[in-house]
């Protein structure tokens, strides 16, 4: 019989490095123990039987915007929407259906840190192309995912790296190549802005295709000075040095302890940060994913609306893609206020209880009775009523229930639908206490 301690470490695996689990998992889980669980949640396996297979989303380039008012205008904004809206759904239908879900929780996560919204873009081609791009690097090297991302036409288009020039250096793209994705917040200072931006000139985006250009008349060759360091820079050897600086690897390791253990309580851990010294993503995942940390009651942690969607739909049997209307999940996701592929600005979007709100709330509940409606509920309806709250535990991945949610179940035992329904909007499934 496991320990509370063990679910409650297990529960928050499952649902943090992984997105919830599905019908049956669980109680296998907690039966083999921790060890198996973080071998099977923190080990990216070679080959996974759904998204190897995945079709392609259907997305082109496009070309430029016909004139305002032509004939052709309204077509291509029409396939516009139908491209992105094909590209979340794809996403969306990875996230749910995947049967190793660490690389898809960390191309997530890498989504949010390089945060880059379509809003801008306004391309579905380039904004896959860096999704691949991320999922790639998700768990390998950061000193390659840095160099490549620096290269990226949807970030360097989304941060006006394009009209980086000799003559008119954009700070943008370096700026937050240093505040956002390398450094970190107060390690830098404004003349490492001015001349890293300098090394980054040059670099021009095909704004449909996301094709990125190097022209070197437009860059700057000459010595630039920044952080105790002088000498020619490109963007590749910018990131690099910027990667292997200490203060990456401090950052790095705050960000994914921000996000994987608590907002809330600091590491003091030391050793964290080892495991992150040759810069490899996954060995810094399995060293947060295992440790004790995990298991401690007060490191709770609310999940986002998207997380908190992937997991109902895996609970649910639900396919975001065959869902009887797409639109009903992208606006509700857009209510909770967030939708994969527009985060409201290059900081990415909020965490933990950011999240909890009275609307929230009321939105939550709307969008969580339209997936009851079409997902499988015969995990809980087959169960004889007197072992259905019990049940839900397992089901859902939930360590345990409170009394106060206790009592609220048990008035609607005999309603699988509106048992569901409080179970997937309880306390103890929105945040993983």
């Amino acid at each position: 019989m496991a320990t509370l301690s063990e679910r409650r470490r297990i529960a928050r695996l499952v649902h943090r490095f992984g997105f919830g689990p599905k019908p049956g998992d669980f109680e296998k889980l907690v039966s083999n123990g921790f060890e198996s669980a973080a071998t099977r949640y923190l080990v990216s396996p070679t080959s996974d039987s759904f998204s190897d297979n995945q079709t392609p989303p259907k997305v082109s380039d496009q070309g430029k915007r016909p004139a305002a008012n032509s004939a052709a205008v309204v077509a291509y904004a029409t396939e516009k929407r139908v491209q992105i809206t094909a590209l979340t759904m794809w996403w969306l239908d990875r996230m749910v259906l995947s049967e190793h879900s660490l690389r898809e929780r960390m191309t997530w996560f890498w989504h949010g840190h390089w945060a880059t919204s379509s809003s801008k873009v306004d391309d579905a081609l380039p904004m896959y192309l860096q999704n691949q791009t991320l999922r790639k690097h998700a768990l390998e090297n950061f000193a390659d995912m840095s160099r490549a991302m620096v290269n990226d036409g949807a970030l360097i288009f989304w941060l006006d790296g394009q009209t980086n020039t000799v003559k008119a250096p954009n700070e943008n793209l370096s700026r937050e190549l240093m505040e956002l994705f390398t450094l970190g917040v107060n390690r830098y200072s404004e003349s490492d802005v001015k001349e890293t931006a300098k090394a980054l000139t040059g670099y021009r985006v095909d704004k449909s295709s996301g094709k990125v250009t190097f022209l070197p008349k437009q860059h700057f060759s000459g010595t630039i000075n920044f952080l105790g360091t002088t000498g020619s820079f490109d963007a590749d050897s910018l990131s690099d040095y910027l990667v292997s600086r200490e203060d990456c690897a401090d950052f790095i390791t705050e960000r994914l302890w921000f996000r994987f253990i608590s907002s809330m309580n600091p590491s003091n851990d030391a050793n964290i940060k080892a495991n992150f010294k040759d810069r490899k993503i996954s060995e810094l995942v399995r060293a947060l994913g295992t440790h004790v940390a995990l298991e401690d009651p007060n490191n709770s942690m609310v999940k986002s609306p998207v997380d908190w969607f992937v997991s109902v739909c895996r609970a649910l049997s639900i396919t975001p893609s065959r869902f009887s209307n797409s639109a009903v999940i992208r606006n509700n996701l857009n209510l909770l206020g967030q939708l994969p592929f527009f985060p409201p600005n290059v900081g990415g979007w909020p965490a933990d209880q950011a999240w909890l709100s009275t609307s929230a709330a009321q939105y939550r509940i709307t969008f969580a009775t339209a997936l009851i409606k079409e997902g499988n509920l015969s995990p809980i309806s087959s169960v004889p009523q007197r072992d259905r709250i019990e049940a839900l535990l397992n089901w859902l991945g939930i360590a345990e229930w409170t009394p106060r949610t206790t009592l609220a179940l048990r008035g609607a035992i005999s309603d699988p639908a509106r048992l569901t329904l409080l179970a997937i909007c309880s306390p103890e499934y929105i945040v993983s206490a």
